[in-house]
């Protein structure tokens, strides 16, 4: 989907921007990519380890409707929207901030898209966004709808707006996994509730995901990847063996097991080998060739806690080493 093509990540001096940009630059042969962001020092650090004239650096908030437009306007075949605010504690202390970035800023790219005419935008979602439980949460599940039915401003245009959504990144920043590895070195780690599962992937794919997920989007779909669970229990067992385990409770938006696919948004699902595809229920704009697949059973949830496949100790660690 992106060779020949210019692809432009906003977001992008983030961990999966410049994972996305490390995986396309060696195993694709985009055109161009430039990178989005608002942050001039993570830019110039980025670009030093770059190093690539088919990268370039664009300056910009997706705040700001004006600068998207602008950027767009260098010939982008696809954008990836993966800017964000991502910490749940910041989004429940800057709520305006949150709504700015996660929900206003999403509306700037769907409206800059249109208007310049990018043929395909795809946007990072989360399990947060399923029935959720704090502001982080709910932003991003109105992003999901505004990117969704963006497809009907799009109109008979070009452009085509479609999500993808997935759980927890392996290592990431502020990843439960780098905390544990901290504590260990103190004999003691801590968790909120022994009850606690989540859903896990690495960067790497997630990445992956993204990408295949351009080329089946048609417009309008949520892809979900079919990503294996780990009790948290097990995880920090397997990441800080022989470690006390020191249970501090719940906090405060948080849930004891993520979804990632609804039993309300089941029906209107269909399965493949490895991905759900959530569609429109209200496709407004022409949809005639939907992604194909299998219907999901009556009642089906795909939640982190009813899961059919478990990471193993050992598989924890093979992603672990990965990231």
């Amino acid at each position: 989907m992106i060779d020949g093509k210019t692809v432009i990540v906003t977001g992008g001096t983030g961990s999966f921007g410049r994972k996305f940009v490390e995986v396309a630059l060696a195993r694709y042969s985009p055109k161009r990519i430039i990178v989005f962001s608002r942050d001039e020092l993570k830019q110039h650090d980025m670009a030093l380890a770059v190093r690539d004239p088919r990268v370039s650096f664009f300056i910009g908030d997706v705040r700001d409707g004006e600068r998207l437009r602008r950027a767009f306007q260098a010939d982008v075949d696809i954008v990836v929207h993966a800017a964000a605010m991502k910490q749940v504690p910041a989004c429940e202390y800057n709520p305006f901030e949150a709504i700015k970035t996660n929900v206003l800023g999403g509306q700037n790219v769907i409206d800059a898209a249109i208007d310049v005419g990018v043929p395909r935008v795809i946007a990072l979602s989360t399990d947060k966004a399923v029935n959720p439980v704090n502001l982080y949460g709910a932003s991003k599940l109105a992003a999901e709808k505004l990117f969704v039915q963006g497809n009907a401003y799009a109109g008979s245009r070009n452009t085509r707006f479609a999500c993808v959504r997935y759980g927890n990144v392996v290592g990431s920043r502020g990843s439960v996994i780098p905390l544990f590895l901290e504590q260990r070195r103190f004999g003691q780690v801590t968790l909120t509730d022994e009850r606690m599962t989540r859903f896990w992937l690495t960067l790497e794919q997630g990445v992956d995901f993204v990408i295949n997920s351009l080329g089946k989007m048609r417009g309008g779909e949520v892809f979900v990847p079919r990503i294996p669970s780990m009790s948290m229990v097990d995880l920090a067992k397997t990441m800080a063996p022989g470690c006390k385990i020191k249970v501090t409770g719940i906090r405060p938006g948080e849930k004891l097991h993520e979804c990632l696919l609804s039993t309300d948004e089941a029906r209107h699902a269909v399965a493949l080998d490895d991905t759900y595809v959530i569609h429109p229920e209200h496709p407004f704009w022409d949809q005639s060739a939907p992604v194909v697949g299998s219907p999901l059973p009556s009642g089906f949830e795909f939640s982190s806690d009813k899961n059919d496949r478990w990471l193993t100790a050992d598989e924890l660690l093979g992603l672990a080493a990965a990231a």
